[in-house]
């Protein structure tokens, strides 16, 4: 992994400016109950519920919601999945940067992937990194998926 360049000059503070890789600095900054939070996101389960490949745990009301006005299957399944890069924060965390939105989109991306694959061989999925025309918005990056079955069906 390519280390952002916004976080270079982060570790470069550390050990009186000697610099610090990214898995000392994991060491010195990390908590545990943090990286189990992170499970959720960087291997999410998924649900198989009534032909839809959900993320996490899901809500019926908003599932049946988002069913009403004629929404197709693949804008139901997408929007049920969407997930913001952003939130990952806490709120007033101020080291979001576009670079680090796109490493973890990116990431994120192929680790969905990966795990609908090996869960769903049968039922391919397309999953999405949107990058926003305006690039410095970094509240609307965001990854989703659904499945290829859904695609132009009405």
């Amino acid at each position: 992994m390519d280390t952002p360049e916004s976080m270079r000059a982060e570790l470069a503070t550390w050990n009186n400016g000697a610099g610090i890789d990214i898995e000392s600095w994991i060491g010195m900054e990390g908590k545990f109950s943090l990286a189990v939070g992170y499970t959720t996101i960087f291997w999410p389960s998924f649900t198989l519920f009534e032909g839809f490949i959900l993320r996490g745990e899901f809500s019926k009301d908003s599932l049946r919601g988002f069913q009403q006005n004629g929404r197709t299957r693949q804008s139901v399944e997408c929007l049920m999945n969407h997930l913001h890069i952003a939130d990952l924060q806490y709120y007033g965390c101020s080291d979001a940067s576009r670079d680090k939105l796109l490493l973890l989109g990116n990431i994120l991306k192929e680790i969905y992937q990966a795990k609908l694959q090996w869960l769903w061989p049968d039922r391919p999925c397309t999953v999405e990194f949107y990058v926003p025309e305006d690039e410095g918005d970094l509240m609307e990056y965001q990854i989703s998926f659904w499945q290829k079955c859904h695609e132009d069906v009405e």
